[in-house]
């Protein structure tokens, strides 16, 4: 929308409140600070929903990878061919051996139920998710042989233990006797303590070398399952097919979104329903452009029917009073968006000033399963909030930009 020089000024002018004209001066402020409250709403939530589900994502498949094989019986036969010939498979990054076992864990005459993971050295050592969230102790202490495991930070709270510590952890599958099976009990040594983020790894990983879990479950040379890593996590099924005929029998393919649909399919349709939800302030703030607009064409009649004898076309008033309306709604995107961005940065530091002002936790990570409030910004859906800002804006100014346009001279100065 181009305007010439004379229909810019004319703009800046109902844009700046003179003598009289305060009153819709006053509601142009609050479309202004309605449009601001929308954006910076939809900015918040859309970016703090897309960080907790991409650090669920990070965090769960970093742990878990993209994809398991898994035996039927708690073991998994033939898994070095079948690991083999995943690592051979196009698509695919890397297919290590895991054994996951629930037991139970036992220290300082605490007793906690565990998932105990047994991982090759190399994954120990190199895995980001957990080498880089070591909060004590260290993870290059355990080793096989070393009798020494990593265990999570809220396991460590609970059973009272800490590095150089000890705890036992409890099998069912032990020794027979005339009398029944006896539980195996080992004792190992907390070599490091780690905090990934995510309450229910912290509250139930017990992390060992793969030989020390296959003594500790009598596995012998056998494994549970194969954790495979592909490079498009999105198509992980599609890369993984040619694995099926070779599993068939002995196992399932299951993949991060099978392992996990109904968490991620829940924050979909909420991420969906809340940009919805929120619109609705943009729809209420357009409105309000709308009134105030009505409002200044009112007050406007006489100027405009002036301006109408003096030759002004109806396009052009269009053209002012279309510009006055989305400047408004403009001032307001930027204003949303600046606040959206602030929020965004001091996040964690308003979440804990209000927890500390209302005495109440509003970050359980037992509940939302994140210590921390995540946030990660798409651009592209920062751009479809400003297009639909801009377009709810644009259709509020029609109405009276129309009417200010039709605005007929002769009755309105019929008797000046």
């Amino acid at each position: 929308m181009i305007l010439n020089a004379h229909e810019k000024m004319i703009a800046k002018r109902y844009l700046v409140p003179v003598k009289g004209e305060r009153f819709i001066f006053v509601v142009a402020g609050f479309s202004v600070g309605a449009v601001a409250l929308g954006v910076a709403a939809l900015i918040i939530v859309m970016s703090v929903m897309n960080g907790f589900r991409a650090e669920l994502f990070d965090k769960i498949v970093g742990l878990n990878g993209h994809a398991i094989v898994q035996g039927y019986d708690g073991r998994l036969a033939n898994w070095e061919q079948i690991a083999d010939a995943a690592r051979k498979t196009p698509g695919v990054q890397s297919a290590t051996p895991l054994i996951e076992q629930p037991l139970m864990a036992s220290a300082n005459g605490r007793v906690e139920g565990v998932l105990v993971r047994g991982n090759t050295l190399e994954d120990i050592r190199t895995n980001p998710i957990l080498n880089g969230k070591v909060i004590a102790g260290d993870l290059k202490t355990i080793v096989p042989g070393s009798g020494r495991v990593a265990i999570g930070a809220r396991l460590a709270e609970t059973l009272g233990a800490y590095p150089g510590s000890e705890i036992s952890l409890i099998s069912p599958d032990g020794r027979s006797t005339p009398v029944g099976t006896v539980p195996r009990i080992v004792t190992y040594t907390v070599g490091a303590i780690f905090e990934v983020g995510i309450f229910e790894y912290d509250k139930a990983f017990v992390i060992m070398p793969m030989q020390d879990a296959q003594t500790l479950l009598l596995l012998g040379d056998g494994v549970g399952m194969v954790e495979v890593q592909v490079d498009d996590p999105d198509k992980v099924a599609e890369t993984l097919a040619p694995l099926q005929p070779l599993v068939r029998g002995k196992g399932i393919v299951v993949d991060w979104k099978q392992m996990n649909s109904a968490l991620f399919e829940a924050l979909e349709v909420e991420r969906i329903a809340m940009f919805v939800v929120l619109c609705i302030i943009i729809l209420v703030a357009a409105f309000n452009i709308a009134s105030s607009l009505i409002m200044l064409v009112r007050a406007k009649t006489r100027d405009i029917a002036i301006l109408r004898t003096m030759g002004a076309s109806r396009r052009s008033l269009l053209k002012i009073f279309m510009t006055v309306g989305l400047s408004i709604g403009l001032i307001g995107i930027i204003t949303g968006s600046i606040l959206g961005a602030v929020f965004l940065f001091f996040r964690q530091q308003v979440v804990n000033v209000i927890q500390l002002v209302t005495g109440q936790n509003l970050w359980d990570p037992s509940v939302r399963f994140l210590t921390e409030l995540p946030s990660r910004t798409d651009p592209f859906e920062v751009v479809a909030i400003v297009a639909v800002t801009l377009v709810l804006t644009y259709v509020a100014t029609l109405f009276p930009a129309r009417n200010a346009a039709n605005t007929d001279p002769v009755q309105v100065l019929r008797y000046e």
